[in-house]
């Protein structure tokens, strides 16, 4: 079964209050910018359609999907400030409440997060960087068939070697937010080389660290699920206010509400439950060189970690 303790992952969520709210915030702020949008479009469209074409059916839903693409890609310009300014902030302050350590006096959570990442990380492309080639790194080596193959041996099942590539895809969601911790708990002065040492730690235990993100990761969905469910009949009724035939539109709308949610409330419930099972099992451990040389061997990415590592100039004191 599973390590982690849902009731002391929640228990560090509401803890860490402040920052919640500004998730629930910024994530309210992106889902009401792509129902702005995709209303906007479709409404644009259905009028565009219905005086060039005599149809407004076919206008409509195409201009919503505009103003979808158009959100969608913002949202990807500005994917590294949401992490530099608020996910990597928030998990500095959960570190500091993991490890029995109080804010300092004088300081809201908000700013002492923000204020320990931009010491720690005195650029937002630096930690950006890093959090980008952890990603690769996760996605080549341990989401990839011979890997899953090395341990599940079936031999002529390729389809279900591909399910269970999905599958663990699936359960790496959070796994570079959790090295992230790794490097703020450390109070790391080199993030590349830190980078690399918590990857080598995840490495040696990743059937044990798999298993329990897996589990977690299908928890959060099915509460994703469930949280679309109860928004699909209030969305329906939205979407019915604009003009056409949007019955998508419904869908859409619930399910980008239903994933705002997610990422606001369930995200820092899985990353408190997944960093408790990481920092125990590699309390003690340090970095096993036949892992390290297997990194090497198997992934681009993790030599160009390693590279970077070697380049790093301290850029400033680092305050404790």
């Amino acid at each position: 079964m599973w390590d982690f303790r849902f009731g002391t992952a929640i228990a560090m969520m509401l803890r860490t209050l402040p920052f919640v709210l500004l998730r629930l915030v910024v994530f309210a702020v992106i889902g009401v910018a792509y129902l702005f949008a995709m209303g906007t479009g479709a409404a644009v469209g259905y009028g565009m359609a219905r005086v060039f074409a005599g149809g407004g059916e076919g206008g409509a839903f195409l201009g919503g999907a505009l103003g979808f693409g158009i959100v969608s890609v913002a949202l990807y310009l500005a994917r590294e400030y949401l992490l530099y300014l608020v996910k990597a902030a928030h998990i500095a302050v959960l570190v500091e409440l993991y490890d029995g350590h109080d804010i300092p006096a004088g300081q809201n959570q908000i700013a002492f997060g923000s204020g320990f990442v931009k010491t720690h990380f005195t650029e937002s492309s630096v930690l950006f960087g890093v959090d980008q080639l952890i990603k690769a790194i996760l996605r080549t080596v341990f989401g990839s068939v011979n890997f899953i193959a090395s341990f599940l041996p079936v031999p002529g099942l390729q389809g279900l070697l591909n399910l269970a590539e999905k599958v663990v895809r699936l359960s790496l969601t959070y796994v570079d937010e959790i090295i992230l911790a790794y490097l703020i708990r450390t109070r790391t002065t080199n993030p590349w080389a830190t980078a690399q040492e918590g990857l080598i730690l995840y490495a040696q235990n990743y059937k044990h660290f798999l298993k329990n993100a897996l589990w977690l990761a299908v928890f959060l969905w099915l509460l994703t699920a469930a949280i679309f469910v109860v928004l699909l009949a209030p969305a329906a009724a939205l979407a019915a206010l604009i003009p056409g035939d949007l019955s998508l539109f419904g869908f859409a709308v619930a399910l980008i509400l239903a994933l705002s949610l997610k990422a606001a409330l369930l995200e820092p419930i899985a990353i408190a439950a997944l960093m408790e099972v990481y920092f125990k099992t590699i309390a003690g451990q340090t970095p096993d060189p036949e892992w390290s040389a297997r990194l090497n061997e198997l992934s681009g990415k993790f030599r160009d970690l390693g590279a970077k590592a070697a380049r790093w100039t301290r850029p400033a004191e680092v305050r404790v």
